[in-house]
């Protein structure tokens, strides 16, 4: 195996996309890659991908490695973190098996995964999910005690200049599938005309499709400037002590923003916000609710998204996988069939029109006259 290509670099992989080409080689540090990560590289189409870190521990079975080399990828693996103080941007590298090439010289090795052996260690990642699920618990149990003030009132809403009482909101999380379920919700959004909540990125997934954001809710670490200057009114999500490290960007970027300063994930508030404001039903697409959803974002539990799902519930409807719930084809004979349908009531009106009966007797004596019959 010899792969040769332009190096782009980053810590992050939800950075890096935004500049790798086709062709390119994505020089990440990314843990346990997840699906999402993972189908974000390639819908960019990298000749090979190098992680810094394990693509995969074992802790739980992430499906990130297997997407990328079933696709056709290289992903060379645990390569070391001083690779990146090795390689500058735009460098062309070589990879030669499980070596690093820089103009000739060996700069690094690792360890080639391939599907056989990304399939042994999903495997045995499952049968130790029993495990990691029982743990899981008992920390959400733990935190949802800590964190319970989320859904008491102990913390103060923000005021808001966007109404949202009284209309149905609908809150978009990057998460997976978010691409495919907003595709799927398409008539909903045009028809109903929600509140568009963006949760950080899901506001740069709103503008992808179209749309402007309503409300911006977040930390404010991964969504884009071209997002936050479309107009959206911005709450910062901040610590429950206050303190908001992506507040001074939004500072830099000479925006207006209102604080919320609580327990639990960005998601969690902005569902939560809808709620306290009055919404009529709220829909979230893209959102993280299953174990391995929070063990791919680095989480042992999910006491406040439990908490504010409880709460919220009579008012939820989370669309993740929508677009999957119905994946129906229109074939030759439903095409026929809709046809013969609409085909019907013309018929029933040219039956019980005289006039139109008039018309068509006389067409039809013109007929025979040309032919000479």
């Amino acid at each position: 195996m010899h792969v040769r290509g332009v190096a782009r670099i980053d810590r992050r992989t939800k950075n890096l996309v935004k500049r790798l080409t086709p062709g390119d080689i994505a020089v990440i540090s990314h843990p346990n890659l997840d699906g999402l990560a993972a189908r974000s590289l390639l819908c960019v189409r990298p000749r090979a991908v190098v992680n810094t870190a394990r693509s995969t521990t074992g802790d739980y079975p992430n499906a990130g490695p297997l997407t990328l080399v079933r696709a056709g990828i290289v992903l060379l693996d645990n390569v070391g973190e001083k690779i990146m103080e090795k390689i500058k941007e735009g460098q062309v590298i070589e990879i030669v098996e499980d070596k690093i090439y820089l103009e000739g010289a060996l700069i690094g090795s690792g360890e080639l995964l391939r599907e056989d052996m990304l399939q042994k260690k999903m495997e045995e990642a499952r049968r130790k999910m029993n495990g990691v699920l029982a743990g899981f618990i008992r920390n959400t149990i733990e935190h949802a005690r800590s964190e319970i003030g989320l859904v008491t009132g102990e913390y103060r809403l923000p005021s808001l200049r966007t109404r949202i009482e009284g209309r149905h909101a609908l809150v978009v999380v990057r998460g997976e599938s978010y691409k495919e379920d907003l595709k799927a919700i398409r008539s909903y959004i045009r028809e109903v005309r929600p509140v568009l909540i963006g949760v950080d990125g899901g506001a740069d997934a709103i503008v992808e499709f179209g749309y402007r954001p309503d409300l911006i809710v977040g930390d404010m670490d991964s969504v884009s400037d071209e997002a936050l200057l479309s107009g959206a009114e911005v709450v910062v999500h901040a610590y429950p002590d206050g303190r908001s490290p992506g507040l001074k960007r939004i500072k830099d970027l000479d925006l207006p923003a209102a604080i919320f300063a609580a327990p639990g994930t960005s998601e969690d508030i902005a569902m939560l916000l809808a709620y306290e404001k009055g919404a009529e039903l709220i829909v979230i697409v893209g959102a993280h609710f299953c174990v391995e959803d929070f063990l791919e974002k680095g989480r042992r539990g999910m006491g406040s998204t439990f908490l504010v799902r409880m709460k919220i519930g009579s008012v939820l409807v989370d669309a993740k996988g929508v677009s999957k719930l119905y994946r129906g084809r229109l074939c030759a004979r439903h095409v026929a069939q809709i046809f013969l349908a609409a085909l019907l009531p013309v018929g029933i009106v040219i039956f019980v029109s005289p006039v139109t009966r008039e018309l068509l007797h006389l067409i039809f004596l013109q007929f025979k006259l040309f032919l000479g019959i």
